[in-house]
């Protein structure tokens, strides 16, 4: 059976993305849905679990609340704005090893339509940008989109293919992967309550063994709200900033505790990888400190 796990705060278009994946998914399925907000009502419907988040205050610990509940094999997290592909669980959980996290080709919704926006390109690669402390923002470590390497990889033989990150809004893995090994999503960390939760899975992933893949037999089509739909609540800025800051500096200090490559190795089994210096010492993590 497939979780799906769905954080919610204020969503537009949460039931049309219930309702898509009671209408696209082909095997035994249930759907978690947790809830930041006080006025969102969801018809009731079988498999259907919709849960009041309590606890910390963060995505994190809304993901972990809806994940200790799930029941499924296997768990796919998606934001509340998504459609997907017919028989998305069955062609994902064909293709997902124990140690996979598997990402499926991203396209942009016109949710207005409730169709792939095909005036908008397909995004399947993600790679990690150069955490460069002269940034203006913050040091920055996040997910960047990778047409170049969509355009060299788009042979059929690369429909499951290797990917270095992924922008966060849906991922699938095996259920004992997350629990056993990732051991849930960090609560405690200065980056605990938003910012970088793709980077916390697909790291831990990549350097303690594992692998992020696409998957481009089957996709889902994302809505990016921007001006036009509004976030729908606020984020502390800098919040966020110093998240960002210290997932930086955690990763590049190898300092996760069960990983068995360091961040070099990620970034030299993609090279090239955009941003990165060619100088090798410029990657010293005394950069960030």
């Amino acid at each position: 059976m497939l979780s799906v796990i769905i954080p919610s705060r204020n969503e537009q278009f949460l039931s049309k993305t219930v309702d898509d994946i009671y209408a696209k998914a082909k095997g035994k399925f249930e759907v978690i849905v947790i809830l930041d907000e006080k006025d969102q009502k969801l018809a009731p419907r079988p498999n259907l679990i919709v849960k009041k988040k309590v606890g910390k205050p963060g995505l994190r610990s809304a993901m972990n609340q809806a994940i200790d509940a799930a029941r499924g094999k296997y768990i796919m997290k998606t934001d509340a704005h998504c459609m997907f592909g017919e028989g998305f669980d069955k062609i994902l959980a064909a293709d997902c090893e124990d140690n996979w996290v598997v990402i499926p080709r991203r396209y942009s919704l016109d949710a207005e339509n409730w169709q792939i926006h095909r005036r908008r390109p397909v995004r399947d690669y993600h790679y990690l940008c150069f955490p460069d402390p002269n940034k203006e923002h913050d040091l920055g470590m996040h997910g960047v989109e990778w047409p170049e390497r969509g355009v060299a990889r788009s042979d059929p033989k690369y429909d499951i293919d290797e990917n270095m990150s992924f922008q966060g809004s849906c991922w699938f893995m095996h259920k004992k992967w997350f629990d056993d090994f990732l051991e849930r999503l960090d609560e405690n960390s200065i980056y605990a309550g938003w910012a970088q939760e793709p980077t916390e899975v697909g790291l831990k992933t990549w350097l303690g063994g594992g692998k992020v893949m696409v998957n481009k037999k089957t996709y889902y089509a994302h809505l990016h709200k921007g001006n036009a739909y509004g976030r729908g609540y606020n984020l502390d800025r800098n919040g966020v900033i110093a998240g960002h800051n210290y997932a930086a500096d955690y990763w590049m200090n190898n300092s996760w505790p069960k990983q068995i490559h360091k961040i070099d190795w990620l970034v030299e089994k993609f090279w090239p990888v955009p941003t990165w210096p060619e100088d090798r010492k410029l990657w010293a993590s005394p950069l960030l400190q």
